[in-house]
């Protein structure tokens, strides 16, 4: 499983129907697309959410990106991870 960090921002229309029934429908629409939602948090600034997921490939972190859009008007920006650990020993290794 590849990690990926999603930034939200609601539509004003979503911002009216924020509620727990959501974030639920926002995990399902996660694990319909073989992922994993492993945190999620309200911000404030550029981005109103931060989820940390998991999912299998790129593929379905685009198609969940697509769903969570459609279904719940949050776009957001998607982008892999790394563990701070995992990083080192790539870096490492090409040295």
């Amino acid at each position: 499983m590849i990690t990926f960090v999603m930034q939200g921002r609601y539509s004003a229309e979503a911002i009216k129907a924020i509620s727990a029934k959501r974030t639920a429908q926002a995990k399902a629409i996660v694990e319909e697309c073989g992922g994993k939602l492993l945190s999620i948090y309200a911000t404030m600034g550029d981005s109103d959410l931060l989820a940390i997921v998991e999912f299998p490939g790129v593929g379905e972190a685009v198609k969940a990106s697509i769903g969570l859009n459609k279904t719940l008007g949050i776009c957001f920006s998607t982008v892999p991870a790394l563990k701070v650990d995992e990083f080192d020993k790539l870096i490492a290794a090409k040295r």
